[in-house]
């Protein structure tokens, strides 16, 4: 019998929980092979994984089911964690070019104000090359030309904003 503070767990409750589980079953198995190996997981898991890996449209949903039954056998939040921090540097690479992609968009629309906002942030930027590939990509849209040189002002942003340590 429940104590009476605690309130029994609907069955559309355990229903979320364990679709959460196959969800993230179904990540693992998407998971590139390099970033598996960084996981927790025990070695039936991992066999399980690389199963439905070769698997193909139903047996891989049913597989992938199973996989959530392991999951919740051996403890989810490890493994999510163990994910998260896996998945990190991905997701910061994709943050900084999307930074990168909206200061380009912005210096083609934005002018002088763009390219002196540019400047006070980032000091070592040289504001003749600036100016010079910002008016070299709007006159080969203009011209419909291929984007050669939006493609050379990406790269120095990018080298500006992401220096190499």
């Amino acid at each position: 019998m429940l104590p009476l503070d605690e309130k029994p767990i609907s069955k559309s409750q355990i229903k979320r929980e364990l679709l959460a589980v196959q969800e993230l079953g179904k990540v693992l198995v998407d998971l590139p092979e390099k970033h598996l190996v960084k996981i927790p997981v025990s070695a039936h898991l991992r066999e399980a994984i690389q199963a439905a890996r070769e698997l193909k449209r139903g047996a891989r949903q049913r597989q992938i089911r199973y996989i959530g039954a392991l999951l919740s056998d051996e403890g989810v939040e490890p493994i999510r964690l163990a994910l998260e921090e896996t998945l990190r540097p991905d997701r910061d690479a994709v943050e900084q070019f999307h930074q990168v992609e909206q200061w380009r968009d912005k210096l083609l629309s934005g002018g002088d104000e763009a390219i002196n906002e540019i400047l006070s942030l980032t000091p070592s930027a040289d504001r003749q090359k600036l100016r010079r590939l910002v008016r070299t990509a709007l006159q080969e849209k203009v011209a419909d030309k291929p984007p050669r040189t939006n493609r050379l002002l990406f790269a120095y942003l990018r080298d500006l904003l992401n220096p190499v340590a």
